[in-house]
């Protein structure tokens, strides 16, 4: 059995670090509710644009939309956006977003296609780095309140290049917020814009009937189609954010119960083993005392 003096110190170290995790709970509670807020608020404006495009589309639009452009047969050159957190302690939620991103990439290239990535967060990127990865590009100094500005920086790269006919597609892989105990990794296509009709079939039912349309659906088109690309970044980007928080706290949440776990077993010994201790120490007097006699 272990010395009570040892039983003290392993005391007080696991009551500290239970501490630790208790504030980092507190912390990561208070800044989910503002990271759902931001999601919350994002999916409504994402909705309404790919509902415009739904209602606008029409196949004649692919000649003269780039974004709207589909491979015929197999992908060439492909993108994959990875997006990971820049801090650790919160569980599986990094492995979770890397193994996915990794998934992607292989899939890509067995089809045969050439495969850019390019990561976000200090995680993603410090794994990909390890393993000797190239990464085109490596963002690291988005924060967990992305914006708008961060969502541009690393899409609209990737749109000129994707009107270009550079790349054939691009996949974002993130964490999608279902709600703060369910964040599973998600890849999302990006590009070439998916539209899909109201039966969920891919395509296009032309203008509606009852739509006066000014100035004319082309021109709408045009101006929805990269607002849409940049606003799935975005909202990418804040669903991650969001996951990030709801699974730190999880992740903290049980760390304080196992310390406290830890530290009802932990006082118990160590009272078993001040007990023996005192019985051993009046043993040993009345012992003595005996043999005075």
């Amino acid at each position: 059995m272990a010395q009570p003096r040892e039983l003290r110190r392993r005391i007080k170290s696991v009551d500290n670090t239970r501490q630790i995790t208790k504030t980092m709970e507190m912390v990561a509670t208070s800044k989910l509710k503002r990271a759902r807020d931001r999601v919350v608020a994002a999916r409504p404006y994402a909705a309404a644009l790919a509902e415009i495009i739904r209602d606008l589309h029409d196949p004649t639009l692919v000649e003269r939309f780039p974004l709207l452009r589909r491979v015929d047969g197999n992908i060439r050159r492909a993108a994959v956006v990875g997006i990971t957190s820049n801090r650790g302690l919160a569980g599986a939620f990094n492995a979770n977003l890397i193994k996915e991103t990794s998934a992607r990439v292989r899939a890509f290239e067995r089809e045969g296609a050439e495969v850019e990535l390019h990561m976000i967060g200090k995680k993603g990127v410090g794994y990909f780095k390890y393993l000797g990865r190239t990464m085109a590009t490596a963002h690291q100094d988005i924060s967990d309140r992305p914006s708008m500005d961060d969502a541009i920086r690393v899409i609209d790269p990737l749109v000129r290049r994707f009107e270009a006919a550079e790349l054939d597609a691009v996949d974002i892989v993130f964490a999608k917020f279902v709600s703060a105990l369910s964040t599973p990794a998600t890849s999302l296509r990006v590009l070439p814009v998916q539209v899909e009709t109201a039966d969920g079939t891919d395509g296009g039912g032309g203008t509606a009937p009852n739509y006066i349309l000014r100035p004319s659906a082309e021109e709408i088109v045009g101006v929805v189609l990269p607002l849409y690309v940049r606003n799935t970044m975005y909202r990418c980007l804040v669903e991650t954010a969001a996951s990030e928080q709801g699974a730190r706290r999880t992740a903290m949440k049980n760390a304080t119960d196992n310390a406290g776990d830890m530290l009802d077993t932990l006082r118990r010994t160590y009272n078993r083993a001040r007990q023996a201790q005192i019985t051993q120490e009046i043993s040993e007097i009345v012992g003595g005392a005996a043999a005075l006699e």
